[in-house]
């Protein structure tokens, strides 16, 4: 049995689990779990009220990572600016690729996600399944952006209805 190398995150730090989005280490601890010492990051989600444990040699293996680069947000930013690409499959399959996208914890593909789901005043209404898609792509790309700024998540929105906005103009 291999040890995998330990990722580099430290208590204090933010993180990104693909199933959860941005959350806090607060601690790393040992923890005795079926007669195996094992050590966890603790990981608190502010926002979901959740605390999350992730045996510190799976971290990397269950997709967790740091924040983006200031750029890899710029280039998320952009793609919000671009036309919505809206497949001509079932609605049902297109969910099901949103759904994946954002519980990638990949950036760029919750953006894409953001993008072809928003709707302007002007276009027809969303269904409730669309609507719930948008939104926890909207939200897990307005944390990301608020905790990589340093601003609080009402500018992070701000940032991004912007973006938004001006493409629709």
């Amino acid at each position: 049995m291999t040890k995998t190398k330990k990722p580099e995150f430290r208590p204090n730090d933010f993180v990104v689990y693909p199933a959860h989005g941005v959350g806090k280490i607060i601690s790393i601890e040992e923890q005795e779990i079926a007669g195996l010492e094992l050590e966890l990051f603790v990981i608190s989600f502010e926002k979901d009220k959740m605390t999350l444990r992730v045996p510190t040699n799976k971290a990397t293996e269950v997709g967790m990572r740091s924040l983006s680069t200031p750029d890899i947000v710029n280039k998320a930013l952009d793609t919000l600016k671009g036309k919505a690409r809206v497949k001509r499959a079932m609605w049902s399959r297109r969910a099901q690729e949103y759904e994946q996208k954002i519980n990638s914890g990949d950036l760029l593909s919750i953006a894409e996600v953001v993008r072809d789901l928003h709707r302007t005043d002007d276009q027809r209404e969303q269904s409730y399944s669309e609507r719930q898609l948008y939104e926890a792509a909207l939200e897990r790309l307005t944390r990301e952006v608020a905790a990589v700024s340093g601003t609080d998540e009402v500018g992070a929105q701000k940032q991004v209805d912007e973006v938004l906005l001006s493409r629709a103009a």
